[in-house]
């Protein structure tokens, strides 16, 4: 079983971090492969609706010359995706927005002269939110955008595992925060038919 989980924190041990780490570590002493990339380390343009994508329904076929290719080649042998972001005024960091954009009309040929497949059909789809709001307030729009993302691209949504920062006086990371990482992780696994030992 592979998951590529996508980090798209600017700060690599911040709370985003601190919450992917047990998590994938659960999911890794479960026999899941995990590719992790680091999204703020990648060149990824915007996408710019020239619809070249549309051209070849067997290929990502991206006019740009950055570092999506990568990521849709990870995201291809996956089985799942894992979108880890914190929030930035209610939805995911830039680099986040621009990779789902691109992979939205790269992996779904709908846009052309003629209609093709999504490319992604079934693969699985969770997301790990940090936020400075109580969830509910914080990260219900990123949730809905990703609800609606997956059935549009015929993905199968997992959930998503959500985590408040009280403020930059106080310490983010602690027991109940790692413990419901490692139960979300284990949600995951449930989902994907693996038995898991947490």
């Amino acid at each position: 079983m592979k998951i590529c989980a996508l980090m798209a924190s600017p700060r690599k041990n911040g709370n985003t971090a601190s919450m992917l780490e047990p998590l994938i570590k659960t999911l890794e002493q479960n026999s899941a492969e995990v590719k992790k990339i680091s999204l703020f380390d990648k060149k990824i343009e915007s996408c710019i609706a020239c619809r070249n994508c549309q051209k070849d329904h067997t290929i990502f076929g991206c006019t740009h010359d950055d570092d999506m290719q990568e990521i849709f080649d990870a995201v291809m042998e996956a089985d799942a995706i894992l979108l880890a972001t914190p929030i930035y005024s209610w939805y995911c960091t830039a680099p986040m927005k621009a990779a789902l954009d691109r992979l939205m009309y790269g992996m779904n040929k709908y846009y052309g002269e003629e209609k093709g497949p999504s490319i992604w059909n079934g693969k699985k789809c969770a997301i790990l939110v940090t936020c400075g709001y109580k969830p509910e307030n914080g990260a219900d729009l990123f949730e809905e955008g990703i609800k609606r993302y997956c059935k549009h691209s015929q993905l199968q949504y997992i959930g998503m595992c959500a985590a408040r920062d009280l403020g930059y006086e106080t310490v983010f990371i602690s027991d109940d925060k790692i413990e419901a990482a490692k139960a979300f992780a284990c949600k995951i696994l449930d989902n994907m038919g693996v038995n898991n030992k947490k």
